[in-house]
């Protein structure tokens, strides 16, 4: 069975990185295509591990600092009312975390992003967040090189 992040790190990687934000042999930090949530962000294992405690205990750690440092970078650039941090892996066994920054006004708040919609997005509100990305985009890679 093909996983979809393999393919989508394969992909980045063919493409000269558009979607990768920062990446290193163990880790990439890779920019969500979300209309309604500019600034959602994957941090992904490269190589396909199914499960966190499949890591050693080192890379379990480096995993959760890049994480921290995107949400870092994340609460000081885009200011949102709070990140949600999920790792599923449900339908994509393969170790990853969802770093999603959520406002009071984006279109679930308070609900979870997958369920049902609250109220339409404001396409200015989004405009603005989304003119935020490459200062987000840029802070990540600051952090993360700083850890």
């Amino acid at each position: 069975m093909a996983c979809d992040l393999c393919n989508l790190l394969a992909e980045v990687k063919l493409n000269s990185g558009a979607a990768l934000i920062w990446g290193d042999d163990r880790l990439s930090v890779v920019a969500v295509d979300e209309a309604e949530y500019p600034g959602y962000t994957r941090v992904v294992w490269n190589a396909h591990v199914k499960e966190m405690t499949d890591l050693p205990a080192a890379d379990r750690s480096r995993v959760m600092d890049v994480v921290w440092a995107v949400e870092a970078a994340q609460r000081e650039i885009l200011a949102p009312e709070k990140i949600n941090l999920a790792s599923f892996g449900n339908m994509t066994p393969h170790v990853h975390w969802h770093v999603i920054p959520r406002y009071r006004d984006d279109a679930h708040f308070p609900n979870p992003t997958w369920a049902v919609a609250q109220r339409a997005s404001s396409a200015e509100v989004l405009a603005a967040r989304r003119a935020l990305l490459p200062a987000l985009h840029a802070a990540i890679v600051e952090k993360v090189k700083a850890l």
